[in-house]
This record gives structure tokens, sequence and C-alpha cells, in this order.
């Protein structure tokens, strides 16, 4: 496939393919990028942008800070990273060109802040996200994704579903911040006591358990989408075998369908000229706020299990000595 130029982007080696265990090309996923960039960008755009780039005869990475070669008309912000104590230059995608510049630059995965520019920590949607053991069928998934909707339903609250891309299912509440004082911390709590409520509903399938070894084979509701992290935004390629996209699906019809029904080269005859993500997402909602009580008296996951970790540890040494 010759190389040519699109919105405005050189493209390059657009026969190449994506990875060795993928039949999909480069052109591939300029092609499907370019088809939806009018359903992807709305949920890009003003957000710090991670996506995963897969470079020939490089591991794949994770890009959070843009290169020094993005040209000057990449919307971009600067945002301080307390961890690696530096300040990071995000890109923007809030156009086609600079997506399809994305695309040419080989980044397959397009991971949003959940916060905007503006305010990273501020967060625009409440997200819980379903995470599968390993073997385990897609029914188990589409089990707990019910859990969560009753949760969500017995709180007050509504939201849309969509695949991973993955093996799981993300779950997205829009949120109303009006009135909180601290909006970033208010939809974690929350977040956690929609998991826990969920994981209540029904303890055989549901698992709140941060630690791997203690999810016993069941769905693990992940309530860690909160301050700066991210998530696959809706439309983004996975770089899985096959290509999956992260898809809509209405509740309805979440027993019927597999990830793998959704690929780069499968995802645009499942659209059908619709934008089921917009169609799908309820308008925002405020969070009760006993539901923000109740995930005050819950643990931070991450906190809790480094804790527990760092208790074993001292335990298997007490054991061993």
């Amino acid at each position: 496939m010759p190389g040519q130029q699109r919105h405005g982007v050189d493209l390059t080696n657009l026969e190449q393919p994506l990875a060795a265990d993928t039949e999909a090309t480069k052109g591939d996923l300029v092609d499907y990028l370019d088809a939806v960039a009018d359903r992807m960008l709305p949920v890009l755009a003003d957000r710090p942008l991670t996506v995963l780039r897969v470079l020939r005869g490089r591991a794949p990475f994770m890009q959070k800070n843009l290169p020094a070669y993005t040209p000057e008309w990449v919307p971009t912000v600067h945002l301080w990273a307390e961890a690696s104590h530096r300040d990071i230059r995000y890109a923007l995608c809030n156009d086609r060109r600079t997506l399809m510049w994305l695309a040419n630059q080989r980044a397959v995965e397009y991971h949003p802040a959940l916060g905007l520019a503006g305010d990273v920590y501020r967060p625009t949607h409440l997200i819980l996200d379903l995470d599968p053991p390993d073997g385990a069928e897609f029914a188990a998934v589409v089990a707990v994704a019910e859990l969560v909707r009753r949760a969500l339903a017995d709180a007050g609250l509504t939201g849309a579903v969509k695949t991973s891309g993955s093996r799981g299912v993300h779950v997205f509440v829009p949120v109303d911040l009006d009135g909180l004082a601290t909006p970033g911390e208010d939809v974690a709590a929350a977040t956690r006591a929609l998991a826990a409520r969920a994981e209540a509903l029904d303890p055989t399938i549901a698992t709140t358990a941060f630690i791997v070894s203690d999810r016993a084979g069941k769905v693990f509701v992940d309530a860690t989408r909160s301050g700066g992290a991210t998530v696959a935004a809706a439309y983004s390629p996975r770089l899985r075998p096959g290509t999956p996209v992260s898809f809509p699906v209405a509740w309805s019809d979440l027993a019927s369908v597999r990830p793998a029904d959704f690929t780069i080269t499968t995802a645009l005859t499942h659209l059908g000229g619709r934008d089921p993500w917009a169609e799908a997402m309820p308008a925002p909602q405020r969070l009760p706020e006993e539901l923000i009580t109740h995930g005050r008296t819950i643990p931070v996951a991450r906190v809790a299990a480094m804790h527990e970790g760092k208790r074993r540890a001292r335990a298997r040494r007490q054991a061993g000595g």
C-alpha cells in the first residue's frame, strides 16, 4: 500500500502489520480511526491522552509524554507528574488531523484521562471496570455487569456499558459535580460504594478484592478508575489478537455478544452509521450523599492492598524465622 496524505498528514508504511499476532496492518488502523473519528473524537477531546504505541522491533509501550518531533499544530497540555517529579506534555486529540498523526505514529490504543485538561482530577464520569479471571466465559462478566446495573438502579443512577476491548466491560455513569466540595474524592468514594454493593448482591460471582490471589475465580469489580487514572476510550482499538475495539453495547444486547465480535475490520458494520455510545449515555446525574458517605468508609483498594501485602510479607518472614 503506497504512502498517502490524509487530512494534512503524510502517512507511511501502511502495508506493515501492526503486530506479529494480528493480521491487521497500519493501513487498517488508519482507515478504521478515520472512519470512526466523528464518534471517537468527542470522547477524547480536551482530555490528556495516553496512547499505546507499537513500533517495529520494539515491545509495545505506553506513551504519555509527546516526543520532541511532535508537530506544533498538535494540541497539548502540560501537567506535573508527582510520581516521576517532572512535567509531562500530553496530546489533546481534539481533531481528525491529530488522530491521523497519532495513527501514523502507530498509536493503537487511546486512553484518555477521566477529567478534562483544565482540571484532570475533576472526573466527568464514574467508571466501574469488570475484569474476569483467566479462563472465564464472557457470560460471567455479563452476570456481574447486571449486578452493577442493579446497584446503580438502587442508588437512582443509570449508566452506559461497553466492551473493554479485552475480556471485560466498562460501565460509565456521567456525573453532575455541582455542589461537591471535593469532587474527585467524592466520585471515588461513590465508585467504591457501588462496587461493594454489586459484590454484596452476589458474592459468589463478584469480588472487590484487589489482590488477584484473593479473588477465588470471581469477576473483579474494579473501583480504582479515579483520580489520575485513564481508561480505554469507546471505539479505541486494543492491541490483542484480532485487534478488537472497545465497543458500546445496549444493556439488552450484552448477553448476546462477545468482545471478539467487534474488531477494526468488523466494528463499522455493527455501527451502521450510528453513534451508540452517544445514544446510550444518560445525562449527568447527582450522586446521592448516602452513597458518597458509604464509600468513605471503604478503604482505597490500592492502599489497602499495599498494607496487606506488607502484612503478609512480615508474616512469611516471621514464619521462616
